[in-house]
Parts: C-alpha cells; sequence; structure tokens
C-alpha cells in the first residue's frame, strides 16, 4: 500500500485519518495541502478518483468563493479555482494508487488493508 494523506494541519478529520493509519501501523505520507498544494497530475488523479469537482469542494465552508461556485456552471472554471486555492477543498484526501476518498472515510479504508 502506498497511502498519501493531503491535508491541513488544523483540520481534526486529517488528524483522524492520521490516527486510523498509526493504530494500524500502515505507513503514510502526509503532505500539508495549505503549504505545498496538489500537483497538476495529482489534481487530475484526484478529480477522476472522486467522480469530479463537487465532491472535492468543502461546499460547508463558510467563504465567499464557495458561495459563488454554487452557481457556476463551469466546471474548468471551478477546478482553476479550487487549484489556486486549497483551502477550499474538503479534507483529508486519501489515496491508495488510483483509489481516492475525500473526507474521513475508515469504512472505506478497511477495504484497501
Amino acid at each position: 500500500m502506498n497511502i498519501q494523506i493531503f491535508g491541513k494541519n488544523k483540520c481534526f478529520d486529517t488528524k483522524k485519518a492520521e490516527r486510523y493509519f498509526k493504530e494500524r501501523r500502515i505507513k503514510y505520507q502526509m503532505v500539508d495541502l495549505l503549504r505545498y498544494g496538489l500537483s497538476g497530475k495529482e489534481f487530475d488523479a484526484v478529480l477522476r478518483g472522486v467522480g469530479g469537482i463537487d465532491q472535492l469542494i468543502d461546499w460547508d465552508k463558510n467563504d465567499p468563493e464557495i458561495t459563488l461556485m454554487k452557481y457556476m456552471d463551469d466546471k474548468v472554471a471551478k477546478e482553476d479555482k479550487v487549484i489556486d486555492d486549497p483551502a477550499l477543498m474538503r479534507t483529508p484526501i486519501v489515496r491508495n494508487g488510483k483509489q481516492v476518498t475525500v473526507g474521513y472515510c475508515p469504512e472505506i479504508w478497511a477495504t484497501w488493508e
């Protein structure tokens, strides 16, 4: 298994994901999303894995950019805004090869073991 966790340092779900893998002694790589972001290829792989940009956006966040995106139909414009501002993404983003989850999903991670 090659687990990557993309998350924010102050995100409780990211910390829970790290704890989940630590408790099971599964090696993982933690990437600070706000500091390093996602590369273009990683972003494309995550979008394919989760089923599109709408599953990656943190719709519950109180941010004017999110409010604006609720009324946008252009997926490319949404993708550009999200890749430029990783704080708009829901976290943690957990990758295992081509398998990707967004948010805290231990029931899915259990199937990867």
